[in-house]
């Protein structure tokens, strides 16, 4: 049954609450397992885990200024100062102060009447900024932290219960941040409706499934050689960056921050598939599996090689089998998704319930958020022609 525009909004400001819950819980999480790391004598894993705590919040932090400085001025008014602004950032705060706005604005359109289409299309500008970061933060923060927590428990021979608690927080996040990012691209293109319950439960599982394996694999390779999976990474990484330049993104606002952003894919891509550039991605898609998929056959022939170094009682054969299971079975839903799912296989209607125009009938200057949209059209290739975008070089924030 089709939403109503009030039950529409109500879901998204519930959505925008619980996002920034599973943060926070996130968050939490990491902070009390670098705690008990330092109660219990093991400061090398509470430094990791602070580490890659720091350089995510550094990288979100700085995304979230960059974009804010680049908007049109009197897009966010009334908002804090500069300087103001300027201090939530260093102090680490710029992307719950996003998440905060988000909230607000979200909470003022729900209880309008009838809201106008300014306050609408810039709830959807807020919200698709959130999205992106809270992405970035996953594949940063999020993944990197699950991939240390299993090593520690590969290495250590036993899981604490705050462990599995982290697990648990990480997989809720990736989870959240993976269907929050599907829709936000889906939300870009008004001539595609929302995505369905089943359309959404397989893009999930499909990049779950695959991503499952790969920090399983990475993980084993950490425990057994902790001084060489630095090395691994910075070159698999480096590879990933040059192929990410060569394809010419256009997603910030000026030349040096776009290698902020290139830098950030390479990360992504070193865990999952990530889609920069227009056309039609199959091919690039293929590339990028493949290549993925020998190098974590790779790590895991060396794991298996050399399991003798690891602690008696790890189901280390349990853990592999299950984590080849879920490669075919994220591979199959992959090919499902594609061949039936994606929207790109047949037209849809122009509009759905749900689904907000950042058009207005009275043709107004509405916020559209450009960067977002761009990657929506590079995911779904054949909305392009059918959704207006402002050209290339022009300021992001006012269509």
């Amino acid at each position: 049954m089709p939403w109503s525009p009030r039950a529409t909004l109500l879901r998204d400001l519930v959505l925008g609450v619980l996002g920034t819950a599973a943060f926070l819980l996130d968050l939490g999480t990491d902070l009390w397992a670098a705690g008990q790391y330092v109660l219990s004598g093991r400061y090398l894993w509470a430094v990791l885990v602070l580490a890659l705590l720091g350089l995510a919040s550094v990288a979100l932090q700085l995304f979230s200024w960059v974009w804010l400085s680049a908007d049109p001025a009197d897009l966010h008014a009334p908002q804090p100062s500069g300087r103001c602004l300027a201090l939530l950032h260093l102090l680490q705060l710029g992307y719950l102060y996003r998440c905060v706005q988000g909230l607000q604005q979200g909470l003022l359109v729900w209880q309008q009447e009838a809201p106008s289409e300014f306050d609408l299309a810039y709830a959807d500008f807020l919200s698709l900024d959130i999205s992106m970061l809270r992405l970035f933060e996953t594949f940063l923060e999020t993944t990197p932290q699950l991939t240390l927590l299993l090593a520690i428990i590969l290495q250590s021979g036993r899981a604490e219960y705050f462990q599995w608690v982290g697990v648990c927080t990480s997989f809720v996040g990736i989870s959240w941040a993976l269907l929050d990012y599907h829709r936000a691209l889906r939300t870009c293109l008004p001539s595609k409706p929302l995505p369905g319950l089943a359309s959404s439960a397989v893009y999930f599982l499909w990049n779950l499934l695959l991503l499952w394996p790969r920090v399983l694999a990475v993980a084993l390779f950490s425990a057994l050689f902790p001084y060489y999976v630095a090395l691994h990474f910075l070159g698999l990484w480096l590879v990933l960056l040059l192929w990410v330049w060569l394809q010419g993104t256009d997603f910030m606002p000026d030349p040096s921050s776009e290698w902020l952003y290139r830098a950030t894919v390479a990360t992504i891509l070193y865990f999952s598939w990530f889609n920069v550039a227009e056309g039609h991605t199959r091919g690039r898609a293929t590339i990028h599996l493949a290549f993925l998929l020998s190098d974590s056959v790779l790590l895991v022939a060396t794991g298996v090689t050399h399991s003798t170094w690891l602690p008696n009682g790890i189901p280390l054969q349990i853990w592999l089998s299950v984590g080849g299971i879920c490669f075919l079975l994220g591979l199959a839903l992959r090919l499902v998704y594609y061949r039936w799912l994606h929207p790109s296989r047949h037209r849809e209607p122009d509009q759905v319930d749900g689904a907000r125009s950042f058009l207005s009938p009275e043709g107004c200057q509405l916020p559209q958020n450009r960067r977002v949209v761009q990657l929506a059209q590079n995911f779904y290739p054949k909305a392009r022609d059918e959704a207006v975008l402002p050209g290339k070089g022009k300021v992001n924030g006012i269509l």
